[in-house]
């Protein structure tokens, strides 16, 4: 069968006119669809000075070993995203802005960075290498967030926390740790840094309050 160029041409001017809209459909979907939103990604700063050295001595360290484990927390708190609680009842996140790494990640690391600027434990690890303690630190992680108070921010971090003897999985004490801190203004960074003090405020309290009760318990292994 032949076909004429009559019929070639107007199925040539069918063909780029298809082509035409589908371009121009393609091009209307690129532009409606939502651009990714640009993240900060926050270490949690301040980390704990060394009361050693600031206080000139040396101690001997508890001849003990230490695990510190990550706290257990629900879904709003095992995350990245950084929350606030602009009023009652009512839960958000600072947009554009993450942690790091998982909050109760950032404050186990935070309490065994303690543990080690204060240097009474003569062996510490933590969950991630598994490895035998003679006592360990079990928490459950109640806040995490900044709360709105007379128009300002402030930065709340509470923590219940546990020491536990692993011979026995037996709880020696416990104890509920709790910081607030106001940041310097409103902006993200500076809530950040106040996240950052409020933690390392409860690290340093959950340690000396680790270290009393271990150092109570060795002469009889806290066998009462």
């Amino acid at each position: 069968m032949s076909v004429r160029k009559a019929d070639v041409s107007s199925l040539n001017r069918i063909a780029a006119r298809a082509g035409l809209v589908a371009v121009i459909v393609l091009s209307s979907a690129c532009s409606v669809l939502p651009r990714p939103e640009p993240v900060d990604t926050y270490l949690l700063p301040g980390a704990p000075a060394s009361r050693m050295a600031a206080q000139g001595q040396e101690e001997q360290a508890l001849p003990v070993s230490l695990r510190v484990s990550r706290p257990v927390a629900g879904t709003q708190l095992s995350g990245q995203r950084i929350l606030v609680v602009p009023d009652a009842n009512r839960v958000s996140v600072y947009k554009g802005a993450n942690w790091s790494e998982p909050v109760p990640v950032l404050l186990r690391d935070r309490i065994v960075e303690a543990f080690r600027s204060d240097g009474r434990i003569a062996e510490l690890s933590s969950d991630e290498q598994r490895l035998q303690a003679d006592y360990e630190i079990a928490s459950e992680l109640l806040a995490f967030h900044s709360e709105y108070r007379d128009g300002a921010p402030e930065v709340v971090v509470r923590l219940d926390a546990r020491l536990v003897q692993r011979d026995g999985r037996r709880i020696v004490a416990s104890r509920l740790f709790e910081a607030r801190q106001r940041p310097a203004g409103v902006a993200v960074p500076q809530v950040v840094a106040g996240f950052g003090e409020a933690s390392t405020a409860v690290a340093d309290a959950l340690v000396g309050w680790a270290a009393g009760e271990i150092a109570r318990c060795l002469p009889k292994a806290c066998a009462d």
